[in-house]
Formats: C-alpha cells, structure tokens, sequence
C-alpha cells in the first residue's frame, strides 16, 4: 500500500520535506515509526502525535487510512 506521509512545523524540517509516498506492507502504526525512524533518526526525540485520515490515533493503531499526518505539539492561546 502506497500511503502519504505529511510532516507538519518542526518535523518538516527534520526530514527536509512537507510530504512524501512511501510503500508500506506492514498493519501498524509502530511499524510505520520504525520505517521513518530508520529513515530520519532525529525523529525519534521529537514529541509529535499521529492523524490518521484527519483522526488523531495511538502508536497502537492499524494503518487502514492512505494518509498520516505528523503533528508536532500544539500550544493554546
């Protein structure tokens, strides 16, 4: 399954991309994180949350969506 990932504030500039396609087989959400990690290891010290088709969901979660979102945390005002 082909799935876009965005990358939203501090993590675009991280990876050095808003957005990219990447082939992914495997069902979970944690599975997917291993994949970037591999691939943009500063990511791991990043505190961010994960939508899944505009729905915010736990590491826990089966990929079933083709979009996932990278958020980084939002402050009030």
């Amino acid at each position: 399954m082909i799935l876009n990932i965005k990358y939203f504030g501090l993590l675009a500039e991280v990876t050095a991309c808003n957005d990219e396609n990447i082939d992914f087989s495997n069902s979970s959400v944690s599975d997917l994180l291993k994949v970037l990690f591999e691939k943009y290891p500063r990511l791991k010290e990043m505190d961010f949350q994960i939508a899944q088709n505009n729905e915010i969901i736990s590491k826990e979660s089966l990929v079933s969506g083709n979009e996932i979102a990278l958020l980084p945390p939002f402050s009030g005002g």
